[in-house]
């Protein structure tokens, strides 16, 4: 029986993925196996010892201590793309409410007063306040083409956008999704120089942060848009504000409130609303399951953070997963301690991200706990189980 620690609500959706005749699953629990989350801020917790694996129903994972778990050989997953049409979605939207001054519009009819009459006479004399612009024919730069940059690239398109993207880490896949239309940008001010609008579809990293500060601004054409639904600390807010008041950027539009901005009347906050669809949360939480659950019961690893990305078939023998440190010579020691144990190895795989590595061995039989202790006992190990037999 596993046991899954919630420390936020996860979808039902989702829990339903982990039979209950394996799987316990509950907000407080000891010695869990697995713990799945969603905003709840990990760093300060004390991570029991019973723990392999961390899930995060979202795709940051700026809450959980990746480095921490990664020392104790502890699996981090995220759900990347889960959330991808709720974020794009929203994006488009963000576009539309800057480019007719929507907000502005709004706000305004909400504060008319007096009769009917009175009130279309000042729709009448009030609305050329509010004229706005379409989006077809301008430009969208998309920074980050991974699973929500290509949709939103790509849904852009269809609105009748010139879309140019940026993104020197893009993957055969989303290559392959992204719209023909689609411009490549050599670097981020390349992009800024030719956008009317940006939007960010990346981490926060320090290569990442203050992307957008005053110097780039600059670059960027008069009247032009800023979008930020990625993380809070890409864009600048004290440049991005400042050149909202020189009139040279046109609007702003983020899902990160702060004094500075939610006053301003250029500016369009939102409260996080990126991925907060029915949707997106189910889609969060099942794909996250799924491969914890799959981590849990055959040592395959999907979508971590932390780990690399390791598929091997069952056979008919025991499986035994260890985690090491990327150094030279771990096989070789684990398959001596393996043959010491008299055990023949059926199948095996080994796959390595950065200074992790993990592998994955069929073998004939069950080990005896003296075979798994002497495995532990190899200098750089972080981790090991014998799935299927008390591990």
């Amino acid at each position: 029986m596993y046991k899954i620690q919630t420390l936020n609500n996860i979808s039902v959706a989702g829990l339903d993925r982990l039979p209950r005749d394996h799987y316990e699953v509950a907000s407080e629990m000891s010695h869990p196996d697995a713990i799945l989350v969603r905003s709840f801020k990990m760093h300060d917790m004390e991570m029991p010892e019973t723990v392999k694996a961390v899930g995060r129903a979202g795709a940051g994972v700026n809450n959980i201590p990746v480095e921490k778990m990664t020392e104790k050989g502890i699996a981090v997953f995220n759900a990347p793309g889960a959330n991808s049409n709720a974020v794009k979605e929203l994006v488009i939207a963000g576009m539309l409410m800057a480019a007719r001054n929507i907000g502005q519009a709004w706000n305004f009819a909400r504060g008319l007063e007096g009769d009917d009459a009175s009130i279309g006479k000042a729709v009448e004399a009030g609305k050329k306040h509010f004229v706005g612009f379409e989006l077809p024919g301008h430009t969208l730069g998309v920074v980050g083409l991974g699973a929500i940059g290509v949709r939103v690239a790509n849904a852009a398109r269809a609105l009748g956008m010139n879309v140019i993207g940026y993104d020197p880490t893009i993957t055969v896949q989303s290559a392959w999704k992204l719209e023909s239309g689609v411009q490549q940008a050599i670097s981020i001010d390349e992009l800024v120089s030719k956008s009317d609008f940006i939007t960010f579809h990346v981490p926060l990293i320090d290569a990442t942060r203050d992307m957008i500060n005053a110097d780039r601004l600059k670059l960027m054409k008069k009247g032009g848009v800023l979008l930020n639904f990625a993380r809070n600390g890409i864009i600048d807010d004290e440049a991005a504000v400042a050149a909202l008041d020189e009139d040279h950027l046109y609007a702003y539009v983020c899902d990160f409130p702060s004094n500075l901005l939610k006053d301003h009347p250029r500016c369009i906050t939102l409260p996080h609303l990126g991925a907060s669809t029915r949707e997106a949360e189910e889609n969060c939480a099942v794909m996250v399951a799924d491969q914890v659950r799959e981590y849990l019961e055959n040592g395959n690893i999907t979508n971590s953070v932390n780990f690399p990305e390791i598929n091997l078939p069952r056979s008919d023998g025991v499986r035994i997963a260890v985690i090491n440190n990327n150094v030279p010579n771990m096989l070789g020691q684990i398959s001596t301690d393996l043959a010491e144990g008299g055990l023949n190895i059926i199948d095996m795989l080994n796959k390595s991200r950065g200074g992790v590595a993990v592998t994955l061995i069929d073998v004939e039989k069950a080990p005896d706990q003296a075979t798994l202790d002497r495995i532990k006992g190899i200098d750089g190990v972080l981790s090991v189980r014998c799935l299927g037999c008390g591990d």
